[in-house]
């Protein structure tokens, strides 16, 4: 039985992205320009309440890539893979093509 994992309050998880380290004719590229630190939201927790007891839902949702601080985030293992939790107020931005 697969183990799935639903965040709490405005937490996110997500799997980060592992950027190619070589072109697809071969070429290797310098880690520095390969390191893009964004991952791709697998679940979020519902949101937070106000002062006031209104859910304030959380920015982002399934499917999303993101853009990811440098530090931070706490690393999950489950079923094999490797995942990290996030803050909602942790997370940059969001990225689209």
């Amino acid at each position: 039985m697969a183990k799935r994992l639903v965040p709490l309050l405005n937490r996110v998880l997500i799997e980060k992205i592992v950027p190619p380290s070589k072109t697809n004719a071969g070429i290797l590229l310098p880690e520095k320009s390969t390191k893009l630190n964004s991952g791709k939201v697998v679940a979020v927790g519902p949101g937070v309440r106000s002062k006031e007891g209104n859910l304030i839902p959380v920015s982002v949702k399934e499917g999303d890539t993101v853009l990811l601080p440098e530090y931070g985030g706490t690393e999950v293992n489950l079923a094999d893979k490797q995942y990290h939790l996030y803050r909602d107020e942790d997370i940059l931005g969001t990225l689209h093509d």
